[in-house]
């Protein structure tokens, strides 16, 4: 499975709103600005990111985006699948539907596919994003406070 920017970059957002939007909504330039991630790119991903109910949007002056809900309780699964959608690495139709496959009563290599999606699944799920801000605030630390870039 290869994440595309979407996943990546969206990924890095909801990490960087999360450590800073404690009080108060972000503008999606701050988050763009400090991510090194262009606006108009950012405007779609957070759109999908809202239809999904992870962040909520408000206008005016003081308005900008904050997570919809804890931080402990959004998964990076929830995230990539929002902006990735399924995250299975092998698409098999034997492991949904044995009817939509003609040789799945005997196939055995399914059941390494299925492993595999499980254990990716397993994985992102296990993930809260609390976990990545605690982490970021460890590395800033570690760096003396300075702004750390990621390419990812």
């Amino acid at each position: 499975m290869k994440l595309s920017t979407k996943g990546r970059y969206g990924l890095r957002a909801l990490i960087d709103l999360a450590l800073y939007s404690q009080t108060e909504a972000i503008p999606i330039s701050s988050v763009a600005a400090r991510q090194g991630i262009s606006e108009s790119y950012l405007e779609q991903l957070f759109g999908k990111l809202r239809k999904a109910g992870l962040i909520t949007s408000a206008r005016g002056a003081q308005g900008g985006y904050r997570l919809a809900r804890p931080s402990s309780q959004i998964s990076v699964g929830d995230i990539l699948r929002a902006l990735e959608g399924n995250l299975d690495a092998v698409e098999c139709p034997g492991l949904k539907d044995e009817s939509q496959c003609e040789g799945a009563d005997v196939c055995v290599t399914k059941y390494v596919w299925q492993r595999i999606n499980e254990s990716i699944t397993e994985a992102v799920d296990d993930i809260r994003l609390d976990q990545l801000v605690e982490e970021s605030r460890k590395a800033r630390e570690k760096s003396g406070g300075a702004a750390i870039k990621c390419e990812n």
